[in-house]
Protein backbone atom coordinates (compact mmCIF):
# COMPACT_ATOMS: atom_id res chain seq x y z
CA UNK A 1 0.00 0.00 0.00
CA UNK A 2 1.52 3.52 -0.56
CA UNK A 3 1.97 6.09 1.84
CA UNK A 4 -0.91 8.50 2.23
CA UNK A 5 0.23 12.26 1.03
CA UNK A 6 0.51 13.48 4.23
CA UNK A 7 3.17 11.25 5.26
CA UNK A 8 5.20 11.90 1.80
CA UNK A 9 5.14 15.82 2.57
CA UNK A 10 5.94 14.64 6.23
CA UNK A 11 8.33 12.66 4.94
CA UNK A 12 10.12 15.26 2.30
CA UNK A 13 10.22 18.33 4.96
CA UNK A 14 12.11 15.72 7.57
CA UNK A 15 14.76 15.30 4.80
CA UNK A 16 14.56 19.04 4.41
CA UNK A 17 15.01 19.89 8.31
CA UNK A 18 17.38 16.93 9.37
CA UNK A 19 20.31 18.32 6.49
CA UNK A 20 22.38 20.18 7.67
CA UNK A 21 23.74 23.28 5.69
CA UNK A 22 26.59 25.54 5.39
CA UNK A 23 26.79 27.39 7.88
CA UNK A 24 25.83 31.00 6.82
CA UNK A 25 22.57 28.71 4.94
CA UNK A 26 22.15 27.32 8.44
CA UNK A 27 22.03 30.49 10.29
CA UNK A 28 19.56 32.40 7.78
CA UNK A 29 17.31 29.08 8.20
CA UNK A 30 17.57 29.02 11.85
CA UNK A 31 17.13 32.72 12.58
CA UNK A 32 14.42 33.03 9.74
CA UNK A 33 12.17 30.13 11.14
CA UNK A 34 12.66 32.18 14.85
CA UNK A 35 11.24 34.87 13.49
CA UNK A 36 8.46 33.78 11.78
CA UNK A 37 6.94 31.11 14.24
CA UNK A 38 7.75 33.72 17.26
CA UNK A 39 9.85 31.72 18.93
CA UNK A 40 11.01 32.53 22.79
CA UNK A 41 14.37 31.37 22.94
CA UNK A 42 15.56 32.61 26.39
CA UNK A 43 15.78 28.99 27.72
CA UNK A 44 17.22 27.82 25.34
CA UNK A 45 20.62 28.18 23.22
CA UNK A 46 21.20 30.58 20.13
CA UNK A 47 19.15 29.47 17.07
CA UNK A 48 22.57 29.64 15.44
CA UNK A 49 23.94 26.89 17.75
CA UNK A 50 21.38 24.09 16.03
CA UNK A 51 23.12 22.39 13.22
CA UNK A 52 19.87 21.43 11.73
CA UNK A 53 16.27 22.82 11.82
CA UNK A 54 15.49 19.16 13.23
CA UNK A 55 17.45 19.97 16.40
CA UNK A 56 16.20 23.11 16.92
CA UNK A 57 12.64 21.83 16.66
CA UNK A 58 13.42 19.27 19.19
CA UNK A 59 15.59 21.84 21.16
CA UNK A 60 16.46 20.66 25.08
CA UNK A 61 15.96 23.09 28.02
CA UNK A 62 19.49 24.49 29.32
CA UNK A 63 18.26 25.23 32.53
CA UNK A 64 15.81 22.13 33.95
CA UNK A 65 12.46 23.93 35.13
CA UNK A 66 11.57 23.39 39.03
CA UNK A 67 9.01 20.98 39.48
CA UNK A 68 5.94 21.63 42.26
CA UNK A 69 7.16 20.77 45.75
CA UNK A 70 3.42 19.37 45.98
CA UNK A 71 4.08 15.77 45.66
CA UNK A 72 0.23 15.31 45.06
CA UNK A 73 0.68 18.19 41.94
CA UNK A 74 -0.23 16.85 38.20
CA UNK A 75 1.52 18.77 36.30
CA UNK A 76 1.84 19.45 32.61
CA UNK A 77 4.58 17.48 30.51
CA UNK A 78 4.29 20.11 27.80
CA UNK A 79 4.17 23.37 26.72
CA UNK A 80 0.88 23.62 24.95
CA UNK A 81 -2.74 24.91 24.31
CA UNK A 82 -5.38 23.32 25.88
CA UNK A 83 -7.68 22.34 23.51
CA UNK A 84 -10.15 20.46 25.21
CA UNK A 85 -10.58 18.44 28.65
CA UNK A 86 -14.04 17.20 30.61
CA UNK A 87 -15.05 13.39 31.41
CA UNK A 88 -14.89 10.00 29.54
CA UNK A 89 -19.06 9.70 28.92
CA UNK A 90 -20.34 6.73 27.25
CA UNK A 91 -16.02 5.58 26.11
CA UNK A 92 -15.84 8.68 24.35
CA UNK A 93 -14.02 11.68 24.80
CA UNK A 94 -14.00 15.32 22.59
CA UNK A 95 -11.28 16.07 19.79
CA UNK A 96 -12.74 20.16 20.19
CA UNK A 97 -16.53 20.86 21.64
CA UNK A 98 -18.47 19.48 19.57
CA UNK A 99 -16.32 16.52 17.87
CA UNK A 100 -16.70 13.46 20.15
CA UNK A 101 -14.83 9.85 18.89
CA UNK A 102 -14.31 6.47 20.91
CA UNK A 103 -11.64 6.38 22.44
CA UNK A 104 -11.44 2.46 22.02
CA UNK A 105 -11.15 3.04 18.66
CA UNK A 106 -8.35 5.34 19.66
CA UNK A 107 -6.27 2.95 21.52
CA UNK A 108 -6.81 0.01 19.07
CA UNK A 109 -7.02 -3.54 20.02
CA UNK A 110 -4.50 -4.08 22.66
CA UNK A 111 -5.96 -1.48 25.04
CA UNK A 112 -10.03 -2.09 24.99
CA UNK A 113 -9.72 -2.95 28.52
CA UNK A 114 -7.93 0.15 29.51
CA UNK A 115 -10.77 2.07 27.37
CA UNK A 116 -13.79 0.54 29.74
CA UNK A 117 -11.10 0.73 32.70
CA UNK A 118 -11.15 4.82 32.06
CA UNK A 119 -15.08 5.11 31.95
CA UNK A 120 -16.56 8.36 34.11
CA UNK A 121 -12.64 9.59 34.14
CA UNK A 122 -11.08 12.26 33.02
CA UNK A 123 -9.09 13.47 29.69
CA UNK A 124 -6.84 16.50 28.53
CA UNK A 125 -5.75 17.55 25.19
CA UNK A 126 -2.57 18.83 24.87
CA UNK A 127 -1.52 20.94 21.56
CA UNK A 128 1.75 21.65 20.24
CA UNK A 129 2.28 24.70 17.82
CA UNK A 130 5.39 25.00 15.87
CA UNK A 131 6.87 27.29 18.19
CA UNK A 132 6.19 25.59 21.23
CA UNK A 133 9.09 23.22 22.93
CA UNK A 134 8.50 19.91 21.62
CA UNK A 135 9.98 17.80 24.32
CA UNK A 136 6.89 15.88 26.61
CA UNK A 137 7.15 14.83 30.47
CA UNK A 138 5.51 12.54 32.83
CA UNK A 139 2.85 14.53 34.55
CA UNK A 140 3.19 11.94 37.29
CA UNK A 141 4.95 9.01 38.48
CA UNK A 142 3.71 6.05 36.41
CA UNK A 143 4.42 2.23 35.68
CA UNK A 144 4.36 1.89 31.74
CA UNK A 145 2.62 -1.16 31.34
CA UNK A 146 2.61 -1.30 27.24
CA UNK A 147 2.92 0.71 24.59
CA UNK A 148 1.14 0.08 21.33
CA UNK A 149 2.10 2.07 17.72
CA UNK A 150 -0.46 2.40 15.39
CA UNK A 151 0.00 3.70 11.78
CA UNK A 152 -1.77 6.14 10.39
CA UNK A 153 -2.35 9.24 8.32
CA UNK A 154 -0.58 12.44 9.66
CA UNK A 155 -3.15 15.03 8.72
CA UNK A 156 -2.91 18.75 10.20
CA UNK A 157 -4.08 18.62 13.80
CA UNK A 158 -5.04 22.37 13.91
CA UNK A 159 -8.08 23.90 14.73
CA UNK A 160 -9.71 24.18 11.43
CA UNK A 161 -9.79 20.27 11.22
CA UNK A 162 -10.17 19.98 14.68
CA UNK A 163 -13.62 21.52 14.47
CA UNK A 164 -14.63 19.90 11.07
CA UNK A 165 -13.01 16.62 10.62
CA UNK A 166 -14.57 13.49 12.49
CA UNK A 167 -11.97 11.36 14.19
CA UNK A 168 -9.26 12.95 13.95
CA UNK A 169 -7.21 11.40 15.86
CA UNK A 170 -7.77 8.05 14.94
CA UNK A 171 -7.23 8.93 11.64
CA UNK A 172 -3.66 9.74 12.55
CA UNK A 173 -0.38 7.87 13.68
CA UNK A 174 -0.63 7.68 17.08
CA UNK A 175 1.93 6.07 20.27
CA UNK A 176 -0.47 4.34 23.14
CA UNK A 177 1.06 4.09 26.34
CA UNK A 178 -0.72 2.44 29.15
CA UNK A 179 0.23 3.07 32.30
CA UNK A 180 -0.26 2.97 36.19
CA UNK A 181 -0.05 5.01 39.12
CA UNK A 182 1.10 4.59 42.32
CA UNK A 183 -1.29 3.08 43.73
CA UNK A 184 -2.95 0.68 40.78
CA UNK A 185 -5.09 3.21 38.61
CA UNK A 186 -5.19 3.28 35.10
CA UNK A 187 -3.73 6.18 33.11
CA UNK A 188 -3.03 6.10 29.50
CA UNK A 189 -1.02 9.04 27.20
CA UNK A 190 -1.37 9.38 23.72
CA UNK A 191 0.77 10.94 21.23
CA UNK A 192 -0.96 11.85 17.91
CA UNK A 193 1.17 12.60 14.86
CA UNK A 194 0.66 15.52 12.58
CA UNK A 195 1.66 16.85 9.16
CA UNK A 196 5.25 18.29 8.96
CA UNK A 197 6.14 15.88 11.97
CA UNK A 198 9.00 13.54 11.10
CA UNK A 199 8.66 11.32 13.85
CA UNK A 200 7.25 10.65 17.64
CA UNK A 201 10.74 9.62 19.39
CA UNK A 202 9.86 7.90 22.70
CA UNK A 203 12.58 7.52 25.25
CA UNK A 204 12.08 4.35 26.73
CA UNK A 205 11.18 2.35 23.15
CA UNK A 206 14.11 2.38 20.28
CA UNK A 207 11.88 0.10 18.43
CA UNK A 208 8.90 2.49 17.64
CA UNK A 209 9.86 4.13 14.38
CA UNK A 210 6.90 6.31 12.92
CA UNK A 211 5.98 7.93 9.57
CA UNK A 212 7.70 4.65 8.41
CA UNK A 213 6.99 1.71 5.95
CA UNK A 214 5.07 0.13 9.02
CA UNK A 215 1.66 -0.61 8.33
CA UNK A 216 0.77 -2.67 11.06
CA UNK A 217 0.41 -1.91 14.85
CA UNK A 218 3.70 -3.11 16.92
CA UNK A 219 2.93 -3.53 20.45
CA UNK A 220 5.38 -3.96 23.05
CA UNK A 221 4.85 -4.63 27.05
CA UNK A 222 7.57 -3.58 30.11
CA UNK A 223 7.94 -4.98 33.93
CA UNK A 224 8.61 -2.61 36.36
CA UNK A 225 9.88 0.47 34.45
CA UNK A 226 8.69 3.23 36.12
CA UNK A 227 9.25 6.84 35.20
CA UNK A 228 8.98 10.12 37.38
CA UNK A 229 7.00 12.93 37.49
CA UNK A 230 8.77 15.49 34.88
CA UNK A 231 11.12 12.95 33.66
CA UNK A 232 11.70 13.18 29.35
CA UNK A 233 10.16 10.26 27.78
CA UNK A 234 10.30 11.85 23.89
CA UNK A 235 10.35 14.59 22.11
CA UNK A 236 8.01 15.50 18.59
CA UNK A 237 9.71 16.65 15.69
CA UNK A 238 7.49 19.71 14.97
CA UNK A 239 3.97 20.36 16.71
CA UNK A 240 1.33 17.75 17.67
CA UNK A 241 -0.75 16.66 20.13
CA UNK A 242 -0.71 14.74 23.78
CA UNK A 243 -3.76 13.41 24.86
CA UNK A 244 -4.07 12.24 28.62
CA UNK A 245 -7.09 9.77 29.85
CA UNK A 246 -7.14 9.41 33.83
CA UNK A 247 -9.04 6.74 35.53
CA UNK A 248 -12.54 8.17 37.26
CA UNK A 249 -11.22 9.40 40.75
CA UNK A 250 -7.57 8.76 40.23
CA UNK A 251 -7.15 13.08 39.38
CA UNK A 252 -9.18 16.23 39.84
CA UNK A 253 -8.64 18.68 37.24
CA UNK A 254 -7.83 22.11 37.44
CA UNK A 255 -7.51 23.50 33.90
CA UNK A 256 -9.19 25.50 31.44
CA UNK A 257 -9.96 25.00 27.82
CA UNK A 258 -8.12 27.37 25.70
CA UNK A 259 -5.35 27.48 28.02
CA UNK A 260 -2.14 28.30 27.37
CA UNK A 261 0.59 25.77 29.51
CA UNK A 262 3.70 25.11 29.91
CA UNK A 263 5.85 21.76 31.55
CA UNK A 264 6.19 21.78 34.87
CA UNK A 265 2.60 24.19 35.38
CA UNK A 266 0.32 22.76 37.95
CA UNK A 267 -3.38 21.17 35.98
CA UNK A 268 -4.75 19.09 38.57
CA UNK A 269 -4.32 17.55 41.75
CA UNK A 270 -3.62 13.54 42.01
CA UNK A 271 -5.86 12.20 44.59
Amino acid sequence: MPKHFTSVIANSFGKFASKAFPAPIQHFINTGYVKLMGLDMSEFKDPNAYPTLNKLFTRALETPRALPEDQNALISGVDALVTDAGTIIGGKAYQIKGMSYSIEKLFGEYHKAAAEWLEGGEFMNFYLSPKDYHRYHMPMDLKILSLTHIPGKLYPVNFPLLRNMKDLFIENERVIIECEDRVGRMHVLVLVGALNVGEMVVSFEERVRTNSEIREPDHYTYEDLWLERGELFGWFEMGSTLLTFSQKGSIFPEVEINQKVSFTDVVGKIL
